[in-house]
């Protein structure tokens, strides 16, 4: 008798919406496994279904892991088509493809969220649209195609869907910090003040909440996996605010 699946498991038809995102990675898993716990979302995990299942802990494993290999395809990537850049340009060409949004893009573009096993609560509040699950499970897949395939597979992956952002700026872009602290000092404000306010998820991989204050201005917040990623996520939502409304 073959034991009880998981709730957050595919049924027949779940699984062959499985093979078909497998068909839009471009990608054919020897082990399926590693896709499955790659949609896994934590909320769709309860104690006792930790307790019986190979992922208890959702997808997080693989997306620790993929945030490391494409970190380092972005960074060999940078190396090829912009041989002579300096590494300051580099980095902010390699800061602004890794950043969440643009994997919640990527996530959006092949319709991950479709796909992910959220827990009830997290799918009525349209957890498959918010862009930090979805970049978490961009990630995830990336990791789950590393294990799978290894560094060459994971490596098409990440080169056929990044390679169309790397070519549109033809100059490095700016980093969002710096251009806030240049937007407010030609306004003869205060450089802009950062704070922590907040951090979740588990102390191995948190996640850190930061908000940043111009003097005179609404305060905006941004999320990442380090404080220097939330900084600028913070910095890049309140410039492109205060840009808006200068533009009006």
């Amino acid at each position: 008798m073959s034991e009880p699946k998981p709730k957050y498991l595919q049924s027949a038809s779940e699984l062959a919406s499985a093979g078909d995102l497998a068909s839009i990675l471009e990608y054919r898993f020897e082990n399926p496994s590693l896709l499955e716990e790659a949609l896994v979302h934590r909320s769709a995990l309860d104690r006792h279904a930790a307790r019986r299942t190979n992922f208890p802990y959702g997808n997080e494993r693989l997306e620790f892991l993929g945030d490391r290999v494409l970190s380092l395809v972005i960074a060999d990537m940078m190396l090829h088509h912009f041989p002579h850049e300096a590494e300051g340009e580099l980095a902010r060409r390699h800061a602004a493809l890794v950043q969440a949004s643009v994997l919640a893009e990527v996530a959006r573009r092949i319709g991950l969220g479709a796909h992910l096993r959220l827990g009830d609560s997290e799918r009525a509040s349209g957890g498959g649209a918010k862009a930090t699950i979805l970049a978490d499970a961009c990630e995830a897949v990336i990791g789950a195609i590393y294990v799978d395939g290894g560094l060459s597979a994971a490596a098409t992956f990440v080169e056929r869907l990044w390679s169309p952002m790397l070519e549109i700026a033809s100059r490095p872009p700016q980093d969002p910090k710096t251009a806030l602290q240049e937007w407010a000092q030609a306004r003869g404000l205060p450089v802009p003040a950062y704070r922590e306010v907040g951090r979740e998820g588990p102390a191995h991989q948190p996640r850190f909440l930061i908000e940043v204050t111009v003097v005179g201005r609404q305060s905006e917040r941004g999320a990442g996996g380090s404080k220097r990623e939330a900084e600028r996520e913070a910095a890049r939502i309140i410039l492109a605010r205060l840009q808006s409304e200068s533009r009006e």
